[in-house]
């Protein structure tokens, strides 16, 4: 189908005319859905349609205020243009620079294979700052995106203009006051049809801002579980501002706040909307538990495992993670010690302190009640306090030199597993029958799944009305600044699919992966894409 649209605005009073000339055979289908879905995915008020005397010729009556972005909406649909969406990023620790990285990385990659370019207008290092970064000149048709280098510049010099990578001229970062209060006035562009904030942090502060953000049109994409474990006037805030506003509310994006860059959600969700019934999922959703507890209690024949994998993947695996003490991972130590390497090795939250009291599990067990319905009755604080620990662990504790009886009180523990075959593991879990949430220090026998799952990888388990017999499971690591990046990207391209382009819908509906790779290949031969 050949179809070009040419767009007339004709500015009234209180409303525009928005004339799509459409040059195509009177039998073919979609035209006016893709016109007419364009405009409510740009969340556009249609107030009046008229056909005219020509089967190619669709009339609208929306607000002048809406005409801009009624313009570029169905640009985008015809493929005339790329759909732009512009972005903010909270937090810049190591998962908010590998975004931005990965961002900039892409950006020609996601013009040529989904009509979408990626505009990052606005970053705030932290929560708690009252610095944000933006465009200096951030115009209606400016095309330019915030960078790792153009930050780095306006921070050691603000006065110095910064070149960023995507525009041909110069124009530069420039820093304002206001913190997270500035943060939707320096985004939003009423001309833009898709706007988007990434919570790369894993603060309180921020996740109060959730629900104001949705009310306002932009989607949310968070990495930072605080929003959704929050007190529950905040977590039922969150809720109804999904919904307050209908099509034109936000979208809360929130896959990675349980395991990083593993499907947990979104498997869940999956099941769900099949007609499946949840009964129980259990599993090691922390990475830190996940390495502590593999490193004082590994289970037996480490190494042969390792090296069938070495033999058999035919070069592509490399061997298990080095700890920082260039220790074997599968070789057992003490609980110090592992807690260091975890540190060293960047696993950890600031405070160590809120992984190894099951903090952090407990608000990744609210995030996924409630996905189940679960979250109504109870707290993070609730499911912490009922839940099982390894050892008392004082804030206060220097986590790199942890008194030695420590370290005897949890051998005691490992030794009396091992005597009955067995390891020790954190196991989280929520029942829906027993509507019972908890976290548990358990013996595992020496060959289950959650004995074998590799050090700093999540072991998670379905059990339902369809996988009863056994548990459908998933595994992988989930820690690493650059998986959940890219997890956080890849929440951001399902979501604009939704609303952008056909031709990005088709990668869904027709297109192969292997496609997206030939494209993506072409363009790095051709200086333009990153392999």
């Amino acid at each position: 189908m050949e179809c070009k649209s040419l767009i007339m605005l004709l500015v009234q009073s209180l409303s525009s005319n928005t004339h799509n000339t459409c040059r195509s055979r009177v039998d073919t289908t979609g035209v006016a859905g893709r016109f007419f879905s364009s405009l409510g995915g740009a969340k556009i008020n249609v107030l009046a349609i008229a056909q005219g005397s020509s089967e190619r010729n669709i009339s609208t009556v929306v607000w002048s205020s809406d005409s801009t972005r009624a313009l570029r909406a169905v640009h985008a649909a015809f493929n005339l243009s790329n759909m732009t969406a512009r972005v903010g990023i909270i937090g810049m620790r190591e998962v908010g620079i590998s975004l931005l990285r990965l961002l900039e990385a892409e950006r020609d990659s996601l013009k040529s294979n989904f009509d979408l370019d990626i505009q990052v207008c606005m970053v705030c290092p932290e929560s708690g700052s009252e610095e944000i970064f933006s465009l200096r000149n951030d115009t209606e048709s400016g095309t330019e995106s915030l960078t790792i280098g153009a930050i780095t510049r306006v921070t050691e010099d603000p006065d110095e203009m910064t070149k960023t990578t995507f525009a041909d001229e110069e124009h530069a970062a420039v820093v304002s006051k206001g913190g997270l209060g500035l943060c939707f006035d320096t985004l939003f562009r009423k001309e833009c049809t898709f706007h988007a904030i990434f919570d790369c942090t894993n603060d309180e502060a921020s996740g109060r801002y959730h629900a104001g953000w949705l009310r306002a049109s932009v989607d949310v994409i968070t990495a930072n579980n605080r929003g959704l474990s929050g007190p529950k006037h905040q977590r039922e805030d969150i809720k109804e501002a999904e919904k307050s506003n209908g099509k034109q509310s936000g979208v809360y994006l929130r896959e990675t706040v349980v395991a990083g860059g593993l499907p947990i959600i979104s498997t869940l969700r999956s099941l769900l909307h099949s007609g499946d019934k949840i009964r129980r999922i259990d599993g090691i959703f922390t990475v830190v538990k996940s390495y502590v507890m593999f490193r004082i209690s590994p289970p037996p024949n480490v190494a042969a495992c390792s090296q069938f994998d070495v033999t058999s993947s035919n070069g592509v695996f490399e061997g298990d993670m080095k700890t920082s003490s260039t220790a074997f991972v599968g070789e057992a130590c003490s609980f110090s010690q592992a807690v260091r390497e975890a540190v060293h090795l960047g696993l950890t939250e600031d405070n160590p302190a809120l992984d190894l009291n099951n903090e952090y599990a407990a608000r990744v067990l609210m995030a996924l009640a409630r996905e189940l319905g679960m979250d109504e009755d109870n707290e993070t604080e609730q499911i912490k306090m009922s839940s099982d620990v390894l050892v008392d662990i004082d804030n206060n504790l220097d986590f790199l030199n942890l008194p030695l009886h420590i370290d005897e009180q949890v051998q005691k523990r490992v030794d009396a597993a091992n005597a009955k075959g067995c390891v020790l593991r954190s196991i989280a879990s929520i029942d829906v029958k027993s509507k019972s949430i908890q976290i548990r220090i358990s013996e595992v026998p020496n060959h289950h799944a959650f004995a074998v799952s590799p050090p700093g990888c999540s072991c998670v388990r379905f059990f339902t009305r369809r996988h009863e017999r056994y548990p459908l499971i998933i595994q992988g690591p989930s820690a690493g600044a650059d998986s959940t990046a890219s997890a956080l990207l890849a929440e951001l391209l399902q979501r604009t699919r939704g609303v952008s382009t056909p031709r990005s819908l088709a990668l869904i509906r027709r297109g192969s992966s292997g496609a997206f790779l030939h494209n993506k290949h072409s363009n790095s031969m051709n200086g333009n894409g990153i392999l």
